[in-house]
């Protein structure tokens, strides 16, 4: 997996790239603690995975819940038709602010 942080201002975009599983969660998990300082609006950039797991779906909403407690917002950016289908599948896309 491969992320690419873009960030201007109060503002971050990660673009995550490759697969998204229980290998590569903590890699992320560890990407987003370190990036949400100071800003108040995430988006992942999910167009580029290949294959989300439940560890990486747990990541994700980990950093919606992150960006809730301090007031900022979460946009998950044209995720991959796989990550689509499992948002949907596991009721996630009535959660996510999907872009």
């Amino acid at each position: 997996m491969t992320i690419i942080e873009n960030k201007k201002e109060s503002e971050t975009t990660l673009k995550v790239e490759g697969r998204l599983d229980t290998t590569t969660a903590p890699q992320l998990e560890s990407k987003l603690k370190e990036c949400i300082k100071g800003i108040n609006q995430l988006t992942l950039d999910l167009s580029a995975i290949d294959y989300i797991s439940s560890a990486g779906l747990r990541v994700v909403l980990l950093a919606h819940k992150m960006m809730a407690s301090i007031g900022g917002k979460l946009k998950v950016h044209q995720p991959s038709p796989f990550c689509r289908q499992v948002f949907e599948a596991t009721g996630m896309d009535a959660v996510l602010t999907i872009v």
